[in-house]
């Protein structure tokens, strides 16, 4: 499922395309994804200028005056912006036609092969239900090390566990929790409430760089995600303990690990974390 980065690297290739135009048309060739898709897709958001493109957690949402449409990729879901005229294929949910300009008309194109993404309406002033109980976004100074040591303290669940809960910090999912815990030291399977403030600063401060770092590399794109661009992201050659099971860990040579933490496969290197 694309992370943090890799939505971001989608918000960053859209943004310039669709700040400042307006929703001439609404096509929905489904009347769902994940969920329904509300009227007010198809009522309000034609006419309407996008005022801004926003990215909180793993949701996108386009502003306007009417109100924001909110999006979510799910795990394969793709938006790219294409001429008005480009075909269409079996998997291509939804176009917002954009106005014309230097570059002629163009779609902001939705292709979702699995219909696990979303895409629903957030009126103006309020916050969409999806939204609410969302903890800070780890790339604001909302998140450190202490903020993380005080929400952990009496928590017996695994320390990476603590870091993909959502209510604690958005966006930092599966890859980036394993990679972040390993830059930190941190085995993923300590109890959350007996790591250190210390190593807690630590791990914030590896949570960041990692995060900014994989959004300058374009993100993971791991089997289904492609960046807007059709570009793969280059951070997948730079994983150090990710879907490395039985690989020399990079530092001291031990063969990484790899546990199921949550349903989800975790990968650590047992000399280097403790």
């Amino acid at each position: 499922m694309p992370e943090l980065p890799e939505v971001e690297t989608t918000r960053r290739g859209i943004a310039p395309h669709l700040i400042g135009r307006r929703i001439t048309s609404v096509v929905l060739r489904r009347p769902d994804l994940r969920w329904p898709i509300p009227p007010e897709i198809g009522e309000l958001l034609p006419g309407q200028r996008i005022e801004d493109v926003e990215r909180r957690a793993k949701y996108l949402l386009l502003h306007t005056a009417a109100g924001s449409a909110l999006l979510h990729l799910g795990m394969t879901g793709v938006l790219r912006v294409l001429p008005a005229d480009a075909p269409v294929g079996k998997h291509d949910h939804v176009d917002l036609g954009l106005e014309a300009a230097a570059t002629g008309a163009r779609v902001l194109r939705f292709t979702d092969a699995r219909r696990f993404g979303c895409l629903l309406w957030q009126a103006p002033g309020a916050t969409h239900e999806l939204l609410e109980n969302l903890g800070p976004e780890p790339l604001t100074d909302d998140f450190d090390g202490d903020l993380l040591w005080r929400m952990s303290r009496g928590r017996t669940a695994a320390v990476k566990l603590f870091l993909m809960d959502n209510a604690v910090v958005v966006g930092v999912g599966n890859i980036y929790a394993s990679e972040a815990l390993f830059a930190a030291g941190i085995d993923p399977r300590r109890a959350a409430g007996s790591v250190s403030r210390a190593r807690y600063a630590r791990l914030a401060a590896e949570v960041k760089r990692i995060l900014a770092w994989a959004i300058e590399r374009g993100g993971t794109t791991l089997r289904d995600f492609i960046n807007p661009d059709g570009m793969p992201g280059y951070f997948v050659r730079e994983l150090q303990v990710y879907g490395r099971e039985g690989e020399p860990c990079r530092t001291c040579g031990t063969a990484i690990r790899q546990v199921v933490l949550g349903q989800r496969s975790t990968f650590w290197c047992p000399r280097c974390q403790k």
